[in-house]
């Protein structure tokens, strides 16, 4: 089977319509047919600071949200970052071999340094992309479903494995880009032209999943719309009602087409309710067995464990091939 790696940041206390439908709901569907990988990247987190209780709390709500959504850890391999160490080890190595320039060339450390200022920049943000590329290639990864916004870390991954295989010998493989096309562009209900976000300067606009049902309906309702009344997809001239049709279509199954049609002649009112019913409907018993799953910690952190042992087995042995090409001498742990 093809073996599929993606991970995502524990870096708010909820996920969001935009994470479900832009990135999780594919992983779902991927873990059918596929040798699937799914890691909560804790260390990356690190780049931002936080509370050490928060990010524990983030952490453990981001694995129970990924079960609750539909990730069964019996098909697919769900584990915490951290808990390999091989990780670290794997980035040292592709730091070493990873030009100046070519990491500084990186988009994402541009725009956040250019924010930030180079005092307020940590060195962890400039070589993010590094760690990346260990993750996906400790996994010998063949696909990584990814948003098009990471398609530059993905071709420094792949540049850095084969630099490593033409000089050491073919330890890696060159992992593709699953870039997803998925229908559902998911934007800010607030400001219906920006993506939605968690780092959205207000929360007024995204659809947090561990919302209750009454905020979230407030929040459609609440949504920015435009002046006329007619509901009808177009992007340019109604962007707040094309977002909510595509956010309805997406949840319900629902054709554009169709949602136009049933609710050609009613109001604005009829149609963000008609929205806020399938979102609260689709979200409440996720919201649920979330709540469920972390009420029982233990057995959580069961689940994650048994997901870092099936990693690692994985991750040790192509540790142990890399030390050998490098020519390291491998101590008690990476013998065998």
């Amino acid at each position: 089977m093809k073996r599929i790696l993606s991970g995502i940041q524990p870096t708010a206390d909820s996920l969001h319509l935009g994470n479900y439908l832009g990135a999780v709901k594919q992983w779902v569907e991927l873990q059918e047919g596929n040798d699937a990988f799914y890691c909560i990247v804790d260390l990356h987190a690190l780049t931002i600071e936080t509370d050490p209780a928060i990010l524990r709390r983030r952490t453990l709500a981001a694995a129970a949200q990924l079960i609750a959504i539909g990730l069964d850890p019996k098909k697919c391999t769900l584990f915490v970052q951290s808990h390999l160490s091989e990780h670290n080890q794997l980035g040292w190595i592709f730091e070493c071999i990873t030009g100046f320039g070519e990491a500084s060339r990186m988009t994402q450390f541009k725009d956040k340094s250019a924010k930030s200022g180079s005092d307020r920049t940590v060195v962890g943000l400039f070589t993010y992309p590094i760690l990346q590329a260990a993750d996906i290639l400790l996994y010998q990864a063949n696909s990584v479903p990814v948003g098009e916004d990471q398609r530059q870390h993905i071709e420094l991954t792949r540049d850095l494995a084969q630099r490593f295989n033409a000089k050491y010998g073919p330890v890696f493989t060159i992992p593709d880009a699953h870039i997803i096309k998925s229908a559902a562009k998911i934007n800010d209900l607030q400001d219906p032209n920006s993506k939605m976000s968690k780092s959205a300067a207000s929360n007024s606009g995204v659809i947090d999943i561990l919302d209750s049902s009454d905020v979230n309906a407030k929040k459609i309702k609440s949504a920015v719309t435009d002046t006329g009344k007619d509901v009808k997809f177009d992007e340019k001239n109604k962007p707040g009602i094309s977002n909510l049709l595509t956010i309805h279509s997406a949840l319900s199954g629902k054709s554009i087409t169709s949602l136009e049609n049933e609710f050609a002649g009613k109001g604005y009112g009829d149609f963000k309710g008609a929205v806020a019913e399938v979102v609260t409907s689709f979200f409440a018993p996720v919201k649920a067995r979330t709540e469920e799953l972390l009420k029982d910690e233990q057995s959580l952190l069961s689940i994650l464990e048994e997901g870092s042992a099936k990693a690692r087995e994985v991750a040790a042995k192509t540790l142990k091939k890399t030390y050998d090409a490098l020519g390291l001498v491998p101590g008690s742990q990476l013998k065998g």
